[in-house]
């Protein structure tokens, strides 16, 4: 697998990342055993699986080998890669004044063991504060750069 910071943002759908999550799962598997797990849940046709695994592949997510009359496949970025992704591209869509609140929301709203509650104060533990973070945002996209028009 990829372990190299992605330059361009991997962008899935979510029935791309119910195929990746067996993927993922299974380390290398074929159409039948990702449909055969998906099917009952999602409703899924094995002709539906295959074009997702096709646009995986078409974004280089995926890479497939012939074995025998099958296709394998396997993931060419990690699962970590594709949330952290993801988690960016949340991220950018924000104000840089919201990322803070943003991620107490989803800490409120996640349920997490002791260890998961350890490592994230860890993480905190660690984290130097800064005075003051610089809106991000278009002006008229969010209320920090509406009030500073007000304000002048």
């Amino acid at each position: 697998m990829n372990t190299l910071v992605e330059a361009e943002p991997i962008k899935i759908s979510d029935s791309e990342w119910e195929v990746m999550r067996v993927v993922w799962t299974k380390g290398e598997t074929d159409a039948k055993t990702i449909n055969d797990l998906l099917s009952d849940s999602k409703g899924w046709k094995l002709a539906t699986t295959k074009t997702l695994l096709g646009r995986l592949v078409k974004k280089d997510i995926l890479q497939t080998e012939q074995s025998g009359k099958k296709f394998v496949y396997s993931a060419k970025v990690s699962e970590e890669q594709t949330v952290r992704s993801a988690t960016e591209n949340i991220f950018s869509h924000i104000c840089a004044k919201k990322v803070g609140s943003t991620i107490a929301d989803m800490l409120s709203e996640a349920e997490l063991t002791q260890e998961d509650i350890d490592n994230i104060e860890a993480v905190l533990s660690e984290k130097n504060p800064v005075t003051d973070i610089a809106c991000n945002c278009t002006p008229g996209q969010c209320i920090c750069q509406e009030n500073e028009v007000e304000e002048s």
